[in-house]
């Protein structure tokens, strides 16, 4: 069972929360989601796909990691959780701000950004979620949105993520 804290409009927890997949988020009622997006040192992002028993979007491909933020968790506590659970990499963002944030429907998406050259043959994968990894350049994720096998996320995102990756080179590489 999920328990998630439920935020207002400004992100201040309202002291309520919900259980994932039974309550329902109401009216003005927010929760938080990350994603974290960890790319290589030749500019391509590690992707994950998911299992094909995973509830929602079952074999597709996604960004690194990405899930929601329990009860109790910081954002940054999030995406460093996430982050391990999915493919096994050790980060620490409990000194970084997220890189931006979408507002969708209820939700805060939290975006993360790490740069890292990680052996994608020496990863723990998380069993339960993930099948397969691989790195993947902004024209193969896009190509692969195009044959309906990514995750339906907004393209400006991941331009965005790419864009802040090539045109930025203070990103803190943790290992």
């Amino acid at each position: 069972m999920e328990i998630w804290d439920i935020y207002d409009k400004n992100r201040n927890k309202t002291g309520k929360t919900i259980i994932r997949g039974k309550d329902v988020l109401g009216k003005g009622e927010y929760h938080n989601i990350v994603f974290i997006a960890v790319f290589n040192s030749a500019g391509q992002m590690l992707i994950q796909q998911r299992q094909p028993f995973k509830e929602g979007w079952s074999g597709y491909w996604d960004v690194t990691a990405a899930g929601s933020a329990t009860s109790g968790d910081t954002s940054q506590q999030a995406a460093a959780r996430e982050l391990f659970e999915e493919v096994g990499i050790t980060a620490d963002f409990s000194e970084v701000l997220p890189h931006f944030t979408i507002y969708l429907d209820n939700h805060f998406a939290d975006f993360y950004l790490h740069k890292q050259d990680v052996d994608i043959e020496s990863l723990q994968l998380g069993e339960d979620e993930v099948a397969q990894v691989k790195w993947a350049t902004k024209q193969e994720i896009f190509a692969m949105m195009e044959e309906g096998i990514f995750v339906p996320i907004q393209p400006g995102s991941l331009e965005l993520c790419f864009g802040l990756i090539e045109n930025r080179s203070t990103l803190t590489v943790q290992t």
